[in-house]
């Protein structure tokens, strides 16, 4: 064979293994090394082809050394062979595949064999091989590292063109250095000698040169002149400015890119690369690179990597072009503006210079807590005032303790520093210190202070030609000055410098305060430490008094400071308690007892806050008798109290209790020297292993002591499951209300009012709600109206009705009929009801007179001025007032003469007893109401018929109208569209 012949020997040559060694150690490249494989093999006897193949999973990087493979194999066996051969090799009808390598990825060493040499290869050549595919990994690997540092590096080298063009539009320079820049940059990226940048403007269909550099031509077009699209029509660069789409190649290549014909614009050129900058996917312009040498053309990469930059172009272009117009406007409008910001700049520069005070001031404040020795922090100081003024010759100067001598603790003179301390004299610092008060003095000032006897200078050192200095003020002590002066006469200090420095001077001063402070305290604890052992006692027992204070502490956070009973906090952490050992043992049970006193805002209200105090001091001392250990007696808020049973015998025990304690609370008590009997009403409630929580024993019980309460107090109910439903049921009904309210559930039913003085002719009616509920039928204001009043509806509720009652009488009613409706005390609580009233009337087209609106006495009582001039407005528009259920209020007579009433209806229980004769009480009521509305010129209703005795005895007394069942039953609007007599 040629490969053996070339290399030398037989395989078993030993100089034959030594020479592929050599020459596998010195490859260093995958293709070195898989050349060196292949020829290894092809040495072999009975090896008529090798090579060596990676890359199996893409085509399009899988490469084969030599090129050509030794025998026709097809994919699937290529990839079968590099996955599932084996531990090393694989022969059939396609050749043999030994696998090198598997990592980083499959590489395989493809034979074709004579079948008589196939025998012995293998086991020959299993030690190179395995040698070789080690060599072959690495050097897989190392090229893989490679490509990935050569996709990084140029990954590295793009986003610093992008950063340098980024860059280059926020920068001072102009414009066409700019674009120079850009074209360094890219020529940083690729071949880019000739190069022009072109922006298009699609609203006014033009175009820019912007940049053009080019070896062969100069530019066609003048650099930066707007031209019209159509003078680069057909062009190459037109084409990729017409349809935003990338053009590369030759000449020929570039005209099977264009659907048109194509006109050169300038030399043609070896190969030729455009691309369109976009923005929203439309072309803004296009940036161009051309090569006229042979050797130098474009690649798709090019074409990509340019991509990609031109949109960045165009950003930093777009940048670049608005700065520069910005910087055109606001040059414009400041020149505009000048001579009216000459008060602003003033005040900027005044907002800085409190600005630079404010930083020193914090920097001062910063440094009185700063961890450095007292040196540093006069230097600071001074460092920070040098930055507010000319500070070259600088000193502080302090007083002593004695107030005697004057100290320099830090100074800084360029002619002659003063002297670390010296008694106090007759100098400048003393005169600043005497008045108290800032000095600014020049030479002729100081002249003048001396020939005025305040000061000598001449034995404090030289004069100065502009002197400062500011007192150093702590609580209205002078404890020292800090002082600046020039000896040159072009510096000179101002008042503005006498005013940073006296503000400078403030901060000084705090800081020197909290500096010595601070070195006080720090003297103080070395000496503390020396006295931790005198103090280790005192503080043993001041421990103890502490713990003690703690412990009481305690008590009161869980205890009333007014009974010393345990409080809520005390008695839920105690019920929990109580609960987790039921739940331990289910047969346990505990009891809780939640009561209040009746009545007791009463005995505030009458007796004072004080007497309460006496009061429920007391009714805790009568509930503690009434229970034993381990019972616990808790005030919760308020007169509120409750008693947590620990008994076995529940709930008999539990109410035995609870009649004790009721028998103890109804013992008269002496209070402020009044003989009071409290009572108090009690829920109970019986705890389980059902109870999760203690807030859930205590809303049990509170349950079962609103029901105590709704029974007429003094009592003490037990809570069961129907108490629970009855509370969910009002909750429920709640929200049924609010349904009723959306879905317009409600009607008004009307009861019929006649009059009395012969056929009982139909009058008007009374209007009364009902709710069609959708589950329970019609229900009746008893079952809903408290509900409806807790919780706030019953205003919406009633103005629907008035509303719809407006309207069924209008269009059902004749025409002389009138209707009564209720009004509660809430409705006359609110200033604009009679303003409201009259817009309903409008708006339903109701005649304000047959409309009459019922009070009651209970209405009047909660303001019977607002109430009365809210009846007078309504007369005066034509609606009347009735005053409901008259008799049985506290002052009926003595609203009659003052009220602008219409109607008075006589209450059903005086009506109710005409049934027993005619010489009963209620017949003299009666007849002295009838009466007394005649006089006052008042129509009466009598309510309540349902006989006809009574019906009789009101004609005969001359009553005018009435209602009630005898004369007809509430009912829907409709049913009285029809005549109909007593009884219907």
């Amino acid at each position: 064979m040629k490969h053996a012949d070339a290399v030398g020997s037989t395989p078993r040559d030993g100089s034959l293994q030594l020479s592929w060694l050599a020459r596998l150690i010195v490859a260093h490249t995958p293709e070195e090394m898989a050349e060196a494989i292949a020829a290894l093999a092809r040495a072999r006897p009975g090896c008529t082809a090798a090579c060596v193949l990676w890359g199996l999973d893409d085509r399009a990087s899988r490469r084969c050394v030599p090129p050509d493979l030794p025998m026709a194999t097809d994919e699937a066996w290529l990839l079968d062979a590099g996955r599932t051969a084996g531990p090393h090799w694989r022969a059939d009808r396609q050749g043999v595949a030994i696998r090198l390598c598997e990592q980083p990825e499959p590489a395989l060493l493809l034979l074709q064999l004579q079948p008589a040499a196939a025998a012995g290869f293998f086991e020959e050549l299993e030690a190179p091989l395995q040698l070789a595919g080690q060599h072959l990994r690495r050097a897989l690997e190392w090229a893989e590292l490679q490509d990935s540092h050569e996709q990084l590096e140029r990954s590295e080298n793009l986003q610093r063109a992008l950063f340098a063009i980024s860059d280059l539009a926020g920068s001072e320079r102009d414009m066409p250095d700019m674009l120079r820049g850009i074209h360094a940059i890219v020529s940083t990226l690729m071949y880019a000698e000739n190069f022009f940048i072109v922006l298009h403007d699609a609203a006014r269909s033009t175009i820019c040169f912007l940049y053009f550099v080019d070896v062969e031509s100069p530019p066609p077009f003048e650099v930066g002149r707007d031209l019209p699209l159509n003078v680069i029509e057909h062009s190459l660069t037109w084409y990729v400015i017409s349809d935003g789409k990338a053009r590369m190649g030759n000449a020929e290549e570039l005209r099977g890119q264009v659907t048109g014909p194509v006109t050169l614009i300038g030399p043609d050129s070896f190969d030729w690369l455009g691309v369109p900058m976009l923005r929203d996917a439309q072309p803004y312009g296009a940036l161009v690179v051309q090569s006229y040498r042979p050797d130098i053309g474009f690649s798709e990469e090019d074409l990509t990597l340019l991509e990609f930059v031109g949109s960045h172009i165009l950003t930093a272009l777009e940048r670049k072009q608005g700065k520069e117009d910005l910087e055109r406007r606001v040059q414009l409008r400041t020149r505009q503006l000048a001579e009216a910001n000459r008060g602003l700049q003033l005040e900027i520069l005044e907002r800085q210079r409190a600005e630079y005070l404010q930083a020193a001031l914090f920097q001062i404040a910063e440094l009185a807590t700063a961890d450095i020795d007292q040196d540093a922090f006069y230097r600071r100081v001074h460092a920070v005032v040098g930055e507010l003024l000319n500070a070259e010759n600088f000193f502080i100067a302090l007083l002593s303790d004695d107030r005697l001598r004057l100290t320099f603790p830090y100074s800084v003179d360029a002619v002659l520093a003063p002297p670390a301390e010296r008694p106090l004299g007759r100098g400048l610092s003393e005169y600043v210190l005497r008045l108290g008060q800032a000095l600014r003095v020049d030479n002729a000032d100081i002249e003048e202070l001396d020939r005025r006897g305040e000061i000598a200078p001449g034995r404090m050192g030289s004069p100065a030609m502009c002197w400062l200095g500011v007192p150093l003020i702590v609580a209205d002590e002078v404890i020292g000055l800090v002082t600046v002066q020039s000896y040159r006469p072009e510096v000179v200090y101002g008042p503005a410098d006498q005013e940073l420095l006296s503000f400078v001077a403030s901060q000084i001063a705090n800081s020197l305060t909290r500096r010595r402070s601070a070195e006080s305290l720090k003297r103080a604890y070395e000496q503390l430490e020396h006295r931790v052992e005198e103090r280790t006692l005192a503080l043993r027992k001041e421990i103890t008094e502490r713990e003690r204070m703690q412990d009481q502490l305690r008590h009161q956070v869980m205890h009333d400071a007014l009974t010393g009973l345990p409080n809520r906090s005390y008695l839920r952490d105690r019920i929990d308690r109580v609960l987790a050992a039921i739940r331990r043992a289910p047969q346990q049970r505990c009891a809780l007892l939640y009561l209040d006193v009746d009545r007791f805002k009463i005995i505030n209200d009458s007796l004072g806050h004080l007497a309460g105090d006496e009061v429920l001091k007391e009714v805790a001392t009568r509930l503690a008798g009434c229970v034993r250990h381990p019972d616990l007696v808790a005030r919760l808020s308020g007169d509120e109290f409750a008693i947590l049973l620990e008994q076995e015998d529940l709930p008999p025990a539990a109410t035995a209790v609870a009649q004790r304690v009721l028998d103890a609370l109804g013992a008269p008590m002496l209070v402020a020297g009044k003989e009071l009997q409290v009572t108090a009403s009690v829920g109970i409630a019986i705890g389980d292993d059902h109870y999760a929580a203690a807030d859930e024993v205590l809303r049990d019980a509170d349950i079962a002591l609103y029901r105590a309460k709704e029974l007429g107090r003094k009592r003490f109910e037990l809570f069961d499951e129907t108490l629970a439903k009855n509370v969910v049921d009002v909750l429920a009904m709640e929200g049924e209300l609010r349904q009723a309210l959306l879905h317009d559930q409600f009607e008004p039913y009307f009861q019929p009012i006649c009059g009395l003085d012969g056929g009982d002719r139909v009058v008007g009616y009374e209007a009364l709600i009902r709710w069609n509920h959708p589950q329970r039928g019609v229900l009746r204001p008893g079952d809903f109206l408290k509900i409806a009043e807790d919780s706030g509806l019953i205003e919406s509720i009633d103005w629907r009705m008035f509303e719809l009652s407006c309207r069924l009488l209008l269009r059902h009613g004749g025409g002389d009929t009138f209707m009564t409706v209720n009004v509660s005390a809430l409705h006359l609580r609110h200033a604009d009801f009679d303003r409201r009233l009259i817009q309903l009337l409008e708006r339903t087209g109701l005649p304000p007179s047959r409309l009459v609106v019922e009070v009651t006495e209970g209405a009047l009582l909660d303001n019977p001025e607002r109430v009365r001039a809210t009846l007078e407005r309504l007369r005066a528009m034509g609606v009347g007032a009735a005053l409901d259920d008259f008799g049985t209020g506290y002052s009926s007579l003595s609203y009659l003469h003052s009220l602008p009433l219409r109607i008075l209806k006589i209450d059903r229980a005086f009506v109710q007893e005409l049934d027993k004769g005619a010489n009963t009480s209620s017949t003299t009521v009666v007849a002295a109401i009838l009466a007394l509305a005649r006089a006052l010129n008042i129509q009466v209703i009598a309510e309540g018929i349902e006989t006809a005795i009574q019906h009789g005895a009101l004609i005969a007394m001359g009553c005018e109208m009435g209602q009630g069942y005898l004369l007809g039953h509430p009912a829907p609007i409709a049913h009285w569209l029809e005549p109909r007599g007593i009884g219907a």
